[in-house]
């Protein structure tokens, strides 16, 4: 679990790093959608290209990027199995009682792995390039117009940003409860599934107590600070657009404009 990279910062002085982080949210977002407007493999590999650009200029090492697809591996095989097996095409390459596999769901398959593989090395990008207290601000400070409505935009920002600083803590922990069950003689390894599942119970009980137990001291340590929420509240770092953000701002304007060109101008071929 150590291995997971969702969550956690990774500190440096890169180009990505600089930039304004609601850019950041806005640019992850627009990604998101070029990603899905993507009916072939021509615009996957425009996002990948542009993915490529912002994994060099942030400095991040690619294995630390490849970690975040590792808590999501099991998912993203399962759901290209499922299209494997049970996509419908033309050509039949395999077949046996109610499972057939054809051409065109193997390219299918490749296709709708590289769309979610995409994701979430985009979506890591941001968590890794932005701290906490920058995506907290950032996220209040796009939602600022919900105010006018009543709508807590100050608490849901920091609810998503405690959530997020408390994935590599909980991960750490769950680390630490594994290796004092082990030192006890758990066994964690061998036996079927019932046994691993049994196995596990040790685990989520001591975790779920810690969870709680951080959850009140965090609760005691803002009420000795005099937390009081977003009432009355001023910023120590005001952000502000620069240069660079500019720049994020036409590089996703262009991909976005590119994905809907190819989706409408050329042959989908997948």
């Amino acid at each position: 679990m150590r291995d997971v990279s969702f969550g956690q910062y990774y500190p440096s002085n890169s180009f990505v790093h600089k930039c304004d982080p609601r850019t950041k949210i806005l640019f992850l977002i627009v990604y998101i959608v070029a990603i899905f407007l993507a009916k072939d493999f021509y615009g996957l590999g425009a996002c990948a290209a542009v993915f490529a650009l912002i994994a060099i200029c942030s400095g991040v090492p690619f294995k630390s990027l490849l970690r975040s697809v590792k808590a999501v591996l099991f998912l993203l095989l399962f759901t290209a199995l499922l299209n494997l097996f049970f996509y419908k095409g033309e050509t039949v390459l395999w077949q046996w009682w109610k499972i057939t596999i054809t051409q065109e769901a193997i390219f299918y398959t490749i296709f709708l792995a590289s769309r979610l593989f995409l994701l979430v090395l985009g979506s890591s990008i941001l968590t890794l390039t932005t701290s906490p207290v920058a995506l907290t601000d950032g996220i209040e400070s796009l939602l600022t117009p919900l105010k006018w409505v009543w709508f807590p935009v100050h608490e849901l920002a920091l609810i998503m940003s405690i959530a997020l600083r408390f994935i590599p803590i909980l991960t750490d922990e769950t680390g630490r409860i594994m290796n004092a069950q082990k030192a006890r003689g758990a066994d964690f390894e061998s036996g079927g599934l019932k046994e691993r599942v049994k196995a596990v119970v040790p685990i989520l009980i001591p975790l779920l107590i810690s969870a709680f137990r951080r959850a009140d001291e965090l609760g005691d340590a803002m009420d000795a600070r005099c937390y009081s929420g977003s009432k009355v509240r001023t910023k120590y770092k005001k952000l502000t657009f620069a240069w660079r953000d500019l720049i994020a701002f036409l590089l996703c304007a262009a991909l976005l404009a590119g994905i809907i060109l190819l989706r409408v101008y050329v042959p989908a071929i997948i």
